[in-house]
């Protein structure tokens, strides 16, 4: 949900009733050009104007829609959707047409700021975050090679190897990536792309990644970067023919 909507009683209807027309837009069920209310949202999710009001907001917020007195609510074009968004990715994420496109489009964004991330790491990163580089590599090595590769854990530990990646990065660009970036772990995983084996060659360089990290070598750890996300690229192809 985007971040300035408040938490209040209200929050968790509100939370539905946006996921619910997110994915609707998102997924063409109200097709660019489509037209509705604040009485139409009220009606169909028999909320109050006030919920549905702070709905219409947040949808413009995102960029899927836009209001006016005169025409009502508008769906926008795909072009202007806010395409960073956590709630933007996920719903679709969520919606199977939209699906292999968004990961792919999350994998070219992870191929171009995590290799400089990592190589920026190597050089900045603090003794603790290259300790717990190295941990959570071990971590991830042992779920991998326990079969567990598509577990709640292994995904958990990957996903705080990434995120730390960019931490350790010293940019806070980077950082401020991390959120979306991850979605795209958490989508290979959610709908069944993540294997119970990874292949090796991912385990290995999550290894090499962090040692060269550890080691302070920067071009290693580009480099090390760079074959971890081309075996991503590769294990997704398949969905792109």
């Amino acid at each position: 949900m985007p971040g300035d909507i408040v938490s209040s009683p209200a929050t968790p209807l509100l939370t539905t009733v946006l996921d619910e027309l997110g994915r609707e837009i998102i997924s063409g069920v109200m097709p660019e050009g489509y037209t509705f209310t604040l009485q139409t949202i009220g009606d169909r999710f028999d909320i109050s104007r006030t919920v549905a009001r702070e709905a219409m907001r947040a949808l413009e917020q995102l960029g899927l829609v836009n209001s006016s007195r005169r025409v009502g609510i508008t769906v926008r074009p795909r072009n202007s959707w806010a395409v960073f968004d956590p709630a933007v990715i996920t719903w679709r994420l969520q919606t199977d047409s939209e699906r292999d496109a968004q990961l792919h489009s999350l994998t070219e964004l992870r191929i171009a700021v995590e290799p400089i991330a990592s190589y920026n790491a190597a050089a900045s990163a603090t003794p603790a975050q290259k300790d717990e580089l190295l941990a959570l590599a071990t971590t991830i090595r042992e779920l991998g090679e326990g079969t567990q590769g598509a577990s709640s854990d292994f995904l958990a530990a990957d996903m705080r190897f990434h995120a730390l990646l960019l931490e350790a990065s010293g940019n806070e660009m980077f950082t401020a990536l991390s959120s979306p970036l991850l979605k795209a772990l958490y989508g290979r995983t959610e709908f069944g792309m993540q294997p119970e084996v990874p292949a090796s060659e991912a385990l290995d360089a999550h290894e090499k990644l962090a040692r060269a990290i550890h080691a302070g070598d920067c071009r290693a750890a580009e480099t090390a970067s760079r074959e971890l996300i081309s075996e991503v690229r590769e294990a997704l192809e398949p969905a792109q023919d």
